[in-house]
């Protein structure tokens, strides 16, 4: 798959853009095992020409982690011009527009997934944008508002039209939020849509090897987003890579090999922010990994670790942790 000059090869899977969790720290651990490109946090279109410092932090990226994609969001077309040539100074290989996150705080303010409803000022700002910078601008959405407005496949249309170099498609309606199953039947359809000629990129409920093989089988789509799954378990990319290409699950490390790697995640947040701020940073990984299922017993040490205030009392923990489960406990990666 090629989204202008950038090629990303045959099944490539990306890390989705999400909010507190793609930092540059873990952009670069995904992008190690296998990531085919990376996405930031979002950055709001407003804040960054305000030049608030938090959010112009969001622009740092690294060789290492290229090809890398910087995505914005916001209602008003000037700003979001004036943010995407703030943007393309921050040297990423792609623009992102975010026309899909559903949070009230976003999409209830009229940005985000809000534009499925202002389906017109939707496609000025693309319009504009692609206009604004010199290199290529991808649109990320979903569905539609609900379940009576499903309007992707004719709007995929028009934001080809607009001159967007790709689409990445969340298969949930903004009222979904984040519940119930990602549907792929229209993600499936606006991909074999004759007029469609762009690369179309599914997102939604890859949490396996076998989900990824499976989608890219059955809807036909050019590349895979992976964002939830990614939580807890960067190596997942890793695995889904091996099995694309093998069609065979890689065998599982040893328990102290996954623990090490949530280490290496303690100490990347905690330099980039501080021990305070790096811990709680981290702590949602920490929740979500799928590395501790199945330990009996496993709930008063797991509200332990999710307190825990600094290194080395987390250390401890994983020490004691590895020490106790490390030999019997099968990694359910």
């Amino acid at each position: 798959m090629k989204i202008r000059d950038i090629d990303l090869g045959k099944y490539p899977v990306l890390l989705a853009p999400m909010e507190d969790v793609t930092d540059p720290a873990f952009r670069l651990m995904c992008k190690r095992f296998g990531a085919d490109m990376v996405y930031s946090e979002f950055v709001s279109s407003d804040a960054l020409i305000r030049a608030v410092n938090k959010t112009a932090q969001k622009l740092d990226i690294c060789e290492e982690e290229r090809p890398v994609v910087i995505q914005i969001y916001g209602k008003e077309t000037d700003a979001m011009v004036e943010a995407a040539r703030i943007v393309e100074e921050a040297k990423p290989d792609i623009l992102d527009i975010n026309f899909g996150c559903p949070v009230k705080r976003v999409a209830g303010k009229g940005a985000g997934a809000g534009m499925l409803q202002n389906v017109p000022k939707m496609l000025e700002i693309t319009r504009a944008v692609v206009d604004a910078v010199k290199i290529p601008v991808t649109v990320k959405t979903r569905l539609g508002w609900d379940s009576n407005q499903k309007i992707i496949v004719d709007l995929a249309e028009k934001i080809q039209d607009c001159g967007a170099a790709a689409l990445a498609i969340h298969g949930r309606t903004r009222a979904q939020m984040y519940t119930g199953e990602a549907d792929w039947t229209l993600i499936g359809e606006v991909k074999n849509n004759p007029r469609m000629h762009i690369p179309i990129i599914g997102n939604g409920d890859i949490t396996s090897a076998e989900k990824a093989k499976e989608y890219f089988d059955r809807y036909g789509v050019d590349a895979i987003m992976v964002g939830r799954g990614t939580i807890g378990r960067p190596w997942i990319f890793r695995e889904i890579k091996h099995y694309l290409q093998t069609g065979e699950h890689l065998p599982a490390e040893s328990f102290a090999w996954y623990m090490d790697i949530l280490r290496q995640q303690v100490v990347d947040s905690v330099h980039r922010l501080d021990e305070r701020r790096g811990i709680l940073h981290i702590r949602r990984h920490l929740a979500a990994t799928p590395l501790f299922k199945g330990i009996p017993n496993f709930k008063e040490t797991r509200i332990a670790m999710l307190r825990a205030a600094t290194v080395e009392e987390l250390f401890e923990l994983f020490d004691k942790i590895n020490q106790e489960h490390g030999s019997t406990q099968k990694p359910i990666c």
